[in-house]
């Protein structure tokens, strides 16, 4: 009977196990993180002229001073305080589109170049890198004529829009390629900036929506695209100072600049290399403020498009 009786207790003990894992729900699977899905061109495009254009405007003071600081005429020669919105026209023109110009570039490529690598994390740095230089390169080709006449105005080269743009066709041999004036020394200040603070931009925005398990919010990623413009602005300081001299094309003596390697030398042994690192407050200044700006404003932007093309 003893042994009878151990013998049912273990085979109900058996059965309630039995029933138990029978009724027990299945482990959770980890599930893989779905990245989420990238802006349309429409998106992309509107959403980034804003952000130019709000950027641009709102912080151009700033920009005038650094600009005048870099100046080989001296800061107040070139205008000082006086004037910082010179050349704000051309400015509004050039930068809605050269900013939607962008960012129809580097967000249609991203996803292309990350799933040419093979997709994963370990592409996506180096696809930050190569859609944002490439992104650049095309926004430069309305940038660089407006960055080329504002220059002249921040300068007091010119008061005029017009008559700045007849003037740089008109100076020298070259005509209407005067407008690309600096061109390579904008791109070698553009690329390497770019290869700092996006893939920076981007990995500090994936890292704060990890900890708080969801998306960040326009305030948050403006956050982050000032950090990346911070540190990116203060590295690429002097290649700024030498896009700078470029677009001026003369230096305070009226001699001409041959190229950006004649710019360094010029001012190493000229001026002193401590020249190169002119205006880096009010440029990290600048970008500091502006990167706040311009990604709260794109991020911002692209929030309301996305929710409106959804109703």
């Amino acid at each position: 009977q003893k042994c009878l009786s151990k013998f049912l207790k273990a085979e109900r003990r058996v059965f309630a196990l039995r029933q138990r894992c029978s009724t027990a729900p299945p482990p959770a699977m980890p599930t893989a993180e779905v990245s989420p899905p990238p802006p349309s061109f429409l998106c992309s495009l509107f959403a980034g002229g804003i952000a130019g254009l709000t950027v641009d405007v709102a912080l151009y003071p700033i920009d005038t001073l650094k600009t005048r600081l870099q100046s080989p005429q001296g800061f107040v020669k070139a205008g000082g305080t006086r004037g910082v919105y010179a050349g704000i026209g051309a400015v509004s023109v050039g930068s809605a589109p050269g900013a939607a110009l962008f960012f129809v570039t580097y967000d249609g490529l991203k996803p292309v170049v990350s799933n040419a690598l093979g997709g994963g994390e370990s592409s996506e740095a180096y696809s930050h890198m190569i859609a944002a230089c490439s992104a650049e390169a095309v926004a430069c080709t309305v940038r660089v004529p407006t960055e080329v006449v504002k220059s002249q105005m921040q300068t007091n080269a010119s008061s005029d829009g017009a008559l700045a743009v007849a003037r740089i066709i008109a100076s020298e041999v070259g005509g209407a390629r005067n407008l690309y004036r600096g061109f390579g020394a904008t791109l070698l200040r553009e690329v390497p900036f770019a290869l700092v603070q996006f893939p920076l931009y981007e990995r500090l925005k994936r890292d704060w929506s990890q900890a708080r398990e969801k998306d960040v919010t326009p305030i948050q990623a403006a956050a982050c695209g000032s950090v990346g413009g911070v540190v990116a602005a203060a590295l690429t300081t002097p290649l700024d100072v030498v896009k700078t001299r470029m677009m001026l094309g003369k230096d305070a003596a009226g001699v001409s600049y041959k190229g950006a390697g004649d710019v360094i030398s010029r001012i190493i042994k000229e001026e002193g290399a401590a020249v190169l690192w002119s205006g880096v407050g009010p440029r990290t200044m600048w970008i500091g403020i502006g990167g706040f700006v311009f990604f709260g404003a794109y991020e911002g932007a692209k929030d309301v498009i996305q929710s409106a093309s959804q109703i």
